[in-house]
């Protein structure tokens, strides 16, 4: 309890391992869960069903698991969960899903979310994504691993992002992003492939080369999308199959676009 600021009030219902930290006058619910080392800081509100893995960090003025901001809720318990590692700096909000949808809000491991994102009903964000300042996820946005989000940009609702995509800085997402795609702008375009990005994790050049094949055959062809997917199937096994994976990654995400993506 001495990692525990005297001002904070807790519900003796929250269920917090004995190494955590909470700061000046932070108010945490009845229905908490919170994993070592996660560090909670001052005047920070976590409240609703909400599970939070091990050291996390919240820096100050957040709001963790308020009720969403759909008209229709009517209460009901739903979830925020929320994994490892994860960063979530200055006045955030992440709120808990909703019963039309899947009922919870899933943030998963190593992400890094700057200070005035919001992360709204049903929102489920992969693994090392980074999310800059007033990033704002609209319900029921799906968001990839290894994603970038750039500041000031709006996803709207239903709108998925794929692995290793990039959105520039006070983007409209209003369509799917395709994996490993640069986009930017308002309307949303396509720029390049995210090279920087998929050299950083270790992309053999074989595989972005396949990649930039990829991309091409997307966005420069001038194929409808059916033929850029025929394409791209073709592209099975060359390079000894160093995409394979990747290629197969792209075609799975575009079978399950519902919405459209980005062109």
């Amino acid at each position: 309890m001495a990692l525990i600021h005297p001002t904070a009030l807790i519900d003796p219902a929250a269920e917090l391992d004995s190494s955590v930290e909470v700061g000046a006058y932070s108010l945490i619910g009845p229905h908490v869960k919170i994993g070592a080392g996660t560090k909670v800081g001052p005047h920070v509100v976590i409240e609703g069903h909400t599970t939070i893995g091990r050291d996390n960090h919240f820096f100050q003025f957040s709001s963790i698991g308020a009720p969403n901001q759909d008209k229709k809720y009517a209460g009901e318990p739903t979830t925020l969960v929320i994994g490892d590692r994860n960063t979530v700096r200055e006045f955030c909000t992440l709120n808990i899903g909703t019963v039309q949808d899947r009922g919870e809000t899933t943030v998963g491991n190593d992400n890094w979310i700057m200070a005035y994102c919001h992360v709204a009903h049903d929102v489920v964000i992969g693994n090392e994504c980074v999310l800059a300042n007033n990033a704002t996820l609209a319900g029921h946005v799906q968001v990839g691993d290894w994603v970038t989000i750039g500041g000031l940009t709006g996803v709207l609702q239903r709108m998925r992002i794929g692995d290793h995509a990039m959105i520039g800085f006070q983007a409209h997402v209003a369509q799917d992003v395709p994996p490993f795609m640069t986009v930017d702008g308002n309307p949303l375009a396509a720029r390049a492939v995210n090279v920087v990005g998929l050299k950083r994790r270790d992309f053999s050049s074989e595989r972005i080369g396949i990649i930039r094949q990829i991309y091409k055959l997307l966005y420069r062809s001038g194929h409808t999308l059916d033929e850029a997917k025929v394409g791209i199937a073709a592209l099975r096994g060359t390079e000894g199959g160093a995409a394979d994976g990747d290629i197969d990654l792209m075609l799975n995400f575009l079978a399950a676009s519902k919405r459209g993506i980005v062109r």
